[in-house]
């Protein structure tokens, strides 16, 4: 009878050292697989998002009166709805979470890059965008995003660390912008800032200190980016280094402190107003 050789010992540490932790394997399969699905909840979050051609729905969970409000929409995409009792509703939300028995587990939209979404074009060759520094309350990044759809945003950037992600309670709150203004994730805040420039954009920081009043910062013509740090510790250094101004929102009396999405929506207004 013959036996195989033994394995050499020089093969066998080649095969361990070659092996991958599991958190590597479980990178390369996010990778693969792309960013993995949201539970979207609420009337109007979800039909937005059901509209969306842009998506890909792996479920909906809807009670049988939001299924009534909802059916126009479920009729226009593809994904068969689940019916749920109001009193034990199925799908894995956060506690607190006024779903309106409607909840859609759905992937995340891809916007693309910074280049091909904000870069100036014929038909609009002065865009705003918001830089959002480590803005990370949800509920504050949905209010950002309908005011720049209403003001008209090109989009609205945030890094992919300490930023609040797409999550359903930033899309109620965004009560369906989500869904139609650009939201793009970056590696890298201050690395985007310079290819901003390198479009041609002019970077206002806002500060409550500057001397500088926010109508008169984006008064010049071209394309803007304006650059809102968190409440509280507001910019961080590096973003302030990295912006070509900074500038206040004037205000009356002592107190000049604003929520970041007021802020952002003031500034968009005072951009708007100032190029119309």
């Amino acid at each position: 009878m013959v036996f195989p050789a033994p394995p050499r010992y020089c093969d066998a540490m080649s095969e361990t050292r070659t092996q991958k932790p599991a958190w590597v394997i479980e990178k390369e399969r996010a990778r693969r697989e792309g960013p993995a699905p949201v539970w979207l909840f609420g009337l109007h979050a979800v039909r937005d998002a059901l509209l969306n051609p842009a998506r890909a729905h792996e479920r909906l969970v809807v009670t049988r009166n939001a299924a009534e409000k909802l059916s126009e929409a479920i009729a226009a995409s593809c994904v068969t709805p689940e019916e749920a009792d109001p009193r034990r509703f199925p799908a894995p939300l956060d506690p607190g979470s006024v779903h309106q028995g409607a909840a859609l587990l759905t992937r995340p939209l891809d916007w693309g890059g910074v280049e091909e979404t904000c870069a100036p074009t014929e038909a609009d060759p002065a865009p705003v965008v918001l830089l959002l520094d480590r803005v990370t309350d949800p509920h504050n990044v949905g209010a950002i995003l309908r005011s720049a759809e209403v003001f008209g945003a090109r989009a609205v950037i945030a890094p992919l660390r300490h930023a609040a992600p797409e999550t359903g309670a930033l899309a109620k709150s965004a009560s369906g912008a989500l869904e139609r203004q650009p939201y793009l994730r970056v590696k890298n805040l201050s690395e985007t800032m310079e290819r901003l420039r390198g479009l041609g954009f002019r970077l206002v920081g806002l500060d409550g200190a500057a001397e500088t009043e926010i109508g008169e910062a984006v008064a010049p013509a071209g394309p803007i980016g304006l650059v809102l740090g968190a409440e509280g510790p507001g910019l961080r250094e590096k973003s302030r280094e990295g912006c070509d101004l900074l500038a206040r929102i004037p205000f009356s009396g002592n107190f000049g402190s604003l929520n970041v999405s007021n802020a952002a929506a003031i500034s968009l207004y005072a951009a708007r107003t100032a190029r119309r």
